[in-house]
């Protein structure tokens, strides 16, 4: 019997998507649910699996676009199971250990392979290991010939004039479209502030190892940010809002999106009711997207909605950037590096570690006033942590109750 696999629906707004890589090939022997490729859409990237046993054959190649419901491939439920390929095994017959034996260098005719590191080094700069003279015995290629190889070949590229075409993927096409939108379809501009991260950074000296032993997680300046973001919105409801049609949307939430990362591109996993959680509660979801963003294994309603979005530049080094909206959300905040500055306080120049922060906002919908205010009120957070446990409001006017 031939079952056929066809591109499974995958979101409501996903058409089409590309074949990321191929895990078996036309022919193989696969067992059920065993993985057959991955199918990468414009926001993220899904494994199929195959339904029944059987042998496979494939219809398209890596690259190639697929329409959902296209077949992708298909599976002869009748085809006998090659001699030497067991069944997968069950809990009542546990899969051996396989018995490990030293053996003799494996040998290629009268050539040696090289080392499992060396290999490695060899594999990474395209070298052939018939190109290496091995040091090692029985002339086995070590590490150290691999590095030596690779340093001379580097020497020799140093003058490459090389050129390689590779296919945008659907994310970074995709992207590409938002971003070039957002420059044409809003009024974007940008203000900026500096932070003195002094008194977070002691904040943090002080409790990291009480905090991340009681809530298994690193208390990072994302929590802190995050939760100074949810204390101005609710003071600057407009930097919370978004444009559809000829209506202004508020929200009455804060679903923070934070930029991340991810192996195939810029990523926006959104952390909900962001001004409901602690800044445990939040340091978890942080950890938990940004893992799953590297694992290409975010889910569409991860990366959905989000009415504000947070990107951090300094960890890659960035003192200063103009960061872009991210559509239909109406404003952005840039994090960047923490550097040591000489500043003035009370009258004196001292060193503090300052971070500069930026904020891009659309102007159809955000005045000057307003973005101004936002960034100033998220900078007040920060430098006064109190804040960020009274809801941004002066903690000596609530204790005299005014």
């Amino acid at each position: 019997m031939i079952i056929d696999i066809k591109v499974p629906t995958v979101g409501e707004s996903i058409s089409e998507v590309t074949i990321a890589r191929w895990n078996r090939k036309t022919g193989d022997f696969v067992e059920m649910d065993e993985l057959l490729c991955e199918l990468e859409s414009d926001k993220a990237t899904f494994e199929l699996n195959a339904e029944a046993a059987g042998t496979l054959t494939t219809f398209g190649n890596e690259g190639d676009t697929l329409k959902i419901g296209d077949r992708i491939a298909s599976i002869d439920t009748s085809a006998t199971r090659p001699a030497g390929i067991d069944k997968p095994a069950t809990k009542e017959e546990p899969v051996k250990k396989a018995e490990i034996k030293t053996t003799e260098p494996i040998k290629e005719g009268n050539k040696p392979f090289p080392s499992p590191a060396a290999a490695k080094i060899l594999a990474e700069k395209n070298i052939s290991p018939a190109d290496v003279k091995g040091s090692g015995k029985d002339g086995r290629i070590t590490k150290s010939d691999a590095v030596n190889a690779e340093l001379k070949t580097t020497r020799n590229e140093t003058k490459s004039r090389n050129e390689r075409t590779e296919k945008m993927t659907s994310l970074r096409k995709t992207v590409s479209k938002r971003l070039v939108a957002v420059k044409n379809e809003t009024a974007m501009l940008t203000t900026f502030n500096e932070v003195d991260m002094k008194p977070i950074m002691d904040l943090r000296n002080q409790y990291k190892n009480t905090f991340k032993e009681q809530f298994g997680v690193n208390l990072g300046f994302m929590s802190f940010f995050t939760k100074a973001v949810t204390v101005a919105l609710k003071q600057f409801p407009a930097v919370n809002a978004y444009i559809n049609g000829e209506s202004l949307i508020y929200h009455d939430y804060c679903d923070i999106s934070i930029a991340v990362s991810a192996p195939k591109g810029l990523v926006v996993p959104v952390i909900r009711n962001a001004e409901s959680l602690s800044l445990a509660e939040i340091e978890k979801e942080v950890a938990a997207l940004a893992a799953k963003a590297r694992e290409n294994k975010l889910s569409l309603e991860e990366m959905s909605g989000g009415t504000f979005t947070i990107t951090n530049g300094g960890v890659f080094g960035s003192m200063l950037s103009t960061p872009i909206i991210n559509a239909p959300q109406s404003a952005i905040l840039g994090m960047h590096n923490i550097v040591e500055r000489p500043v003035v306080k009370d009258g004196q120049i001292v060193i503090r570690p300052i971070m500069y922060v930026a904020l891009s906002y659309d102007h159809r919908i955000i005045d000057g006033k307003e973005s101004v205010g936002f960034l100033v009120k998220v900078k007040q957070c920060l430098e006064n942590p109190v804040l960020l446990l009274t809801e941004g409001h002066d903690p000596n006017k609530m204790v005299l109750g005014l």
